[in-house]
């Protein structure tokens, strides 16, 4: 059963008993001999189905005031994509662009545009990302170091939506270095899963990690073989649903910020919650 659902019925259920508790007992007829023998005596309120009733509430406001899951149609790549980091080939025209959300207002990191797109053909899932960025920061330089701590931006992705416990996790900072990995359970990560000919770029518009100066902004293209998803999913057809999110950290400790596509519904910044995850419709023209 789905989290969310089953969180939901077990609100529902302690509105029931709620409910039950507070159902007052028939009323005895005025002809009853015991009634009229029998003292009366002042019951104390029973505080117990109220602290019952708050607790739903609170429980239920999260489930209420999270945003709904978000499409995005990817489109059949119509030319060839060279992967460089610029996102100015004519192919990616033809893709709409997600502009990242803010969750999580009490961060302090700077509020910077992040915009992303997506294509796919007979070999790869194309992801773009165009990043502003006034001070562009990125320490980490092998291979599934933690480039999260740096300006990066993130793809989860989930080939199988029938299932929540598995999905496929890139981080990629702008220095183009990748930290690749399976993901169970949103909580361990097995970075000894290394994907297969990625292609990785990014074209950087600024001076990386020169602090104190004014940057414009970063761009990163990834192209990932389909190969890499084969033990959950085929390669996609037109009508095919996955799910993902697109996320990225941005700034320097302790003026970090978290932004992404879909929300992630979690009360502190954190972007592994996969029953979230956006919904990646193919299709062959986008009409």
């Amino acid at each position: 059963m789905d989290n969310g659902y089953y969180d939901m019925y077990k609100i529902m259920k302690a509105l029931r008993d709620v409910k039950a508790a507070t159902r007052r007992p028939p009323m005895a007829s005025p002809t009853c001999a015991p009634c009229r023998t029998a003292p009366t005596q002042r019951r104390k309120p029973d505080r117990q189905p109220m602290r019952i009733l708050l607790t739903c509430l609170m429980l239920a406001a999260p489930l209420l005031a999270q945003p709904p899951i978000p499409r995005y149609e990817v489109k059949r790549a119509p030319g060839r994509i060279v992967i460089d980091g610029k996102l100015d080939d004519k192919a990616w025209a033809a893709a709409p662009a997600i502009e990242f959300i803010f969750p999580w207002e009490f961060q302090t990191g700077a509020k910077q545009k992040t915009t992303a797109k997506l294509l796919w053909d007979d070999d790869y899932l194309y992801v773009g990302y165009e990043c502003e960025d006034a001070d562009i920061v990125a320490l980490r330089t092998e291979r599934d170091d933690p480039t999260y701590l740096d300006d990066a931006v993130e793809f989860f992705v989930n080939p199988k939506p029938s299932q929540t416990g598995v999905y496929f996790g890139l981080e990629m900072n702008a220095r183009g270095v990748l930290y690749d990995y399976l993901m169970a359970d949103a909580r361990y990560a097995f970075k000894r899963f290394n994907m297969q000919g990625v292609l990785l770029a990014t074209f950087i518009q600024g001076t990386l990690n020169v602090r104190g100066d004014e940057d414009k902004g970063w761009s990163l293209e990834v192209a990932i073989p389909w190969v890499n998803f084969e033990e959950l999913a085929k390669r996609p057809t037109p009508g095919t649903i996955w799910t993902a999110n697109l996320n990225r950290w941005d700034g320097v400790e302790p003026n970090r910020r978290l932004s992404m596509w879909s929300h992630s519904g979690q009360a502190q910044p954190n972007p592994h919650a996969p029953a979230r995850f956006g919904q990646l419709v193919f299709v062959q023209d986008g009409k």
